[in-house]
């Protein structure tokens, strides 16, 4: 990496309007950042971060590139039901669900339909939104919490030290230093970030000239969500709110460059190839054209800079994971900046990041992947067998229900140490609990650990600073991560046991 220009540093703006120069933080180990952490993207990863960053009391900067009010391409369209969990420990998941549409069942290949009204969550069901209302939910979060964006802002540099990161930065005032604590890159598959780092983001293209359309159909599919392959051509066909659906089509026997407008003849034509009819598809009100890679950075983390979201990893539409593994990235990784900062934990922490979400990036792509060549099958009697073979498994109810867990994330395991209880490593779910909250979701809003112990340890909890709750399932004794991931569990603990395993988590 070059050296930077020799300019006045300045103090990093938190975005919550305080000047936090003079913080104590940046006179005691954190090399003159103030504990400050930059976040450099402002999509739904970066915005998610920058409010759990807020939320915690960390001082937080969030960096994008773009002009202010202009939004990224609405490329995501499913939120999943582990996404939804995390808004609702945020409190923001009643927000998203009135702007989107939620949808049980899906149809694959020709008759094939997974279901997943029966999925282990309060959510049992795909919420079909356009990426800009998931934005919007939280950019209003960090309205509330007093988080501004620094737009037309680039990072064109950095270095770090056992303190800190300097980072360059370029704006409409110029060029700059500015120091960090951490940095955190969630600027997309072309991550700046990433590429200042010099980690290497290996893999192919596996799809060209994916079409998007968003348009009002007069004659909408029985199934809500309706998808079908021929080979070359590919449809998926899934609906808005407002009464416009999303379709995503390719033809790959005829591939255009992304530079080229999308042409609603083919669009019409792959959806009579591939499901029969056109839906009376109208005109758009909004159309893209982009290609598609597998691809995952060989890191996740180079010392005090992280990669998270597609700068990460980026696969295929198929399963619509993207947003929602990016978004999981940071639910993983910001309470653990939180506690380091702090003084709570130590460094070793976060590298627990890395461990815990890689393998996730590594399952989703080949899971998008195995989709995707499913669809990309050309020889008709492959295809008929492979829409016959799915048909028939998929109405096997245990089957149906493993591709429901594979598609919602509700099947994410973090690691646990031999030993431990067998619930360590798994998500809590959304606990019922005596007394007011009612809900562990609910117990869970502000962020921090949750022990769900008898009151006779609830002493314990509080004198560690971590909340308390009653629950009413029966279980175990559990301390939950701000996650929603169990971080340790005992039968019948005892209060020593309970604290000992409080101080080791980093709650």
């Amino acid at each position: 990496m070059s050296q930077p220009s020799s300019t006045e540093s300045e103090p990093i703006d938190s975005g919550d309007g305080r000047d936090h120069a003079g913080d104590s933080a940046g006179d005691s180990g954190n090399g003159g950042s103030g504990g400050r952490v930059v976040v450099v993207g402002a999509g739904p990863t970066g915005l998610l971060l920058a409010g759990d960053l807020a939320e915690a009391g960390i001082p937080v900067t969030l960096v994008e590139r773009r002009h202010a009010g202009l939004s990224n391409l609405s490329r995501a369209l499913v939120v999943h039901a582990t996404t939804l969990e995390a808004f609702d420990a945020r409190g923001i998941a009643a927000d998203l669900i009135a702007k989107g549409a939620p949808v049980q069942s899906l149809r694959l290949f020709d008759t094939a339909v997974v279901d997943v009204s029966e999925l282990p969550t309060p959510y049992p069901y795909l919420l079909v939104v356009p990426q800009y209302e998931t934005e919007a939910v939280l950019q209003a979060r960090l309205d509330r919490l007093g988080v501004r964006i620094r737009y037309q802002t680039e990072v064109v540099d950095l270095r770090q030290d056992a303190d800190g990161v300097t980072l360059t930065v370029q704006d409409a005032d110029g060029t700059r230093e500015e120091r960090a604590a951490y940095v955190v890159g969630t600027d997309g598959h072309n991550s700046s970030i990433r590429r200042l780092l010099g980690v290497p983001f290996p893999g192919h293209t596996v799809v060209a000239s994916v079409m998007l359309v968003d348009a009002v159909l007069t004659d909408p599919p029985s199934l809500r969500i309706a998808t079908n392959t021929d080979g070359d051509k590919f449809a998926f066909v899934a609906p808005f709110k407002d009464g416009y659906h999303r379709i995503i089509a390719w033809d790959q026997s005829h591939p255009k460059a992304e530079s080229e407008p999308v042409d609603l003849a083919e669009v019409r034509e792959i959806l009579h190839a591939t499901l029969g009819t056109d839906f009376g598809m109208g005109e758009p009100r909004w159309s893209s054209r982009f290609h598609s890679d597998e691809r995952q950075a060989e890191r996740y983390r180079v010392g005090r800079v992280f990669l998270a979201g597609d700068a990460a990893h980026t696969h295929s539409p198929a399963g619509g994971q993207g947003m929602n593994t990016g978004l999981l990235d940071v639910a993983n990784l910001s309470w653990k900046l939180a506690a380091v900062l702090r003084g709570r934990a130590g460094e070793a922490l976060l590298d627990t990041y890395e461990s815990e979400r890689y393998p996730v990036g590594t399952a989703v792509i080949k899971g998008s992947g195995r989709l995707l060549r499913a669809a990309q099958i050309k020889v008709t009697p492959a295809r008929k067998l492979r829409n016959a073979a799915m048909h028939f498994a998929l109405q096997r109810p245990a089957v149906n229900h493993r591709l429901g867990l594979a598609l919602s994330g509700l099947w994410i395991k973090y690691w646990a140490p031999i030993g431990a209880h067998e619930l360590t490593g798994h998500r809590a779910g959304d606990v019922p609990l005596a007394g007011t909250p009612a809900r562990l979701f609910e117990a869970m809003r502000g962020g921090g650990f949750v022990l769900l112990a008898p009151e006779d340890l609830h002493k314990t909890a509080t004198e560690a600073g971590v909340k308390a709750a009653v629950p009413t399932d029966g279980g175990p004794v559990r301390l939950v991560r701000p996650d929603g991931f169990i971080a340790w569990a005992a039968d019948a603990p005892s209060a020593e046991e309970a604290g000992l395993a409080i101080g080791a988590a980093g709650a």
